[in-house]
């Protein structure tokens, strides 16, 4: 039995070959039916859930409790704070975190009074928290200008290090790509986007954008020759990149993605910690849709944004043509 290395190699010399180009329009489906997915999802669930710190509010921590039971909290914020919005969760084994809506000092004064005696813990082990709207609106505003100001730098880079705009559209629209089904997932399964969360959509960027770059430096190497007499068209010179540089992403996503799952994990069941699991997890997405993307959507785009230039229609008829030739002399012979 071939191992997976012999595979590798049979990428990498051309001996085999996936149909990454040729079956673009199906892999277009499959992402644009993801991303339909997840830009409808979170709205018939009932929207995105942000955190306290991008919808401003007021927090309380309960610590030293005997039991975890989440519904003491929300009954004791009820019996205060009729209505409003009230989150509960544990952070580790003997603490709660209850987010409400904000509060004025007297209610939250009695909320934490009801959550202390709720728990059977004395008032000092609530420590009460207040975020403001415009704290929140301000955050928002930052996590926005950093992507834009994220997006602006990958384009410019792209498209000096590849010297064409096209590598550079591809590579955004990929990135873009990845962003959208990663906030997605955390709609549909309404999990809060937290700072912690937010954090993690950049760095997968980073990733995404790691792994797009070593497949199109491939690519480039791959092309240098375009225009000179040749056996491959521009799309399956392109093609031939991405099925050498497979195992290496393949290789580098299961590298990355196993301690982000492993933190995820002992995070989210271990330790309890939010900030963990939010980061982890959109590590974890992201790396998967990221190298799904880069293989996928960016180097299809690629080809697709070039195969109307006019060198490159000329050079692929050329190719065609002496295919054709060579077909016709084999039968003759």
């Amino acid at each position: 039995m071939a191992s997976f290395s012999d595979f590798g190699n049979d990428l990498y010399t051309g001996k085999r070959s996936i149909d990454f180009i040729g079956r673009r329009k199906l892999w277009y489906l499959i992402s644009a039916i993801l991303i339909l997915i997840a830009i409808v999802g979170p709205f018939v669930r009932g929207g995105f859930e942000f955190g306290i710190e991008f919808r401003g509010g007021s927090e309380f921590t309960v610590s030293q409790v005997s039991t975890l039971d989440q519904n003491l909290a929300s009954d004791a914020v009820e019996e205060v704070e009729a209505g409003g919005t009230v989150r509960v969760s544990t952070l580790g084994q003997d603490a709660v975190r209850v987010q409400t809506d904000e509060l004025d000092d007297e209610q939250a004064a009695a909320v934490q009074e009801a959550l202390a005696t709720a728990y059977d813990v004395p008032t000092s082990d609530v420590t009460v928290s207040f975020i403001g709207a415009t704290w929140g609106a301000d955050i928002t505003g930052q996590a926005i200008r950093g992507l834009v100001i994220f997006l602006v730098l990958v384009a410019i880079f792209m498209a000096i290090y590849f010297r064409t705009w096209k590598m550079a559209a591809a590579a955004l629209i990929s990135l873009v790509h990845d962003l959208i089904i990663t906030a997605g997932v955390f709609g549909i399964t309404g999990l809060e986007i937290t700072p912690a969360a937010v954090i993690g959509f950049l760095t997968i960027l980073g990733y995404s954008l790691y792994d797009t770059v070593v497949v199109f430096d491939k690519i480039r190497e791959n092309t240098e020759a375009l225009g000179e007499r040749g056996t491959q068209t521009f799309g399956e010179m392109v093609n031939l990149a991405v099925n050498q540089t497979l195992v290496r992403s393949i290789n580098t996503s299961v590298v990355a993605a196993l301690p982000v799952a492993s933190i995820l994990i002992i995070g989210s069941f271990v330790l309890g910690a939010s900030t963990l699991r939010d980061i982890s997890l959109a590590l974890l997405i992201g790396i998967i849709v990221g190298t799904y993307s880069t293989i996928f959507v960016a180097a299809p785009l690629y080809v697709q944004f070039r195969q109307g230039e006019a060198k490159i229609k000329k050079h692929d008829a050329a190719v065609l043509t002496d295919r054709e030739r060579a077909s016709k002399a084999t039968v003759t012979a």
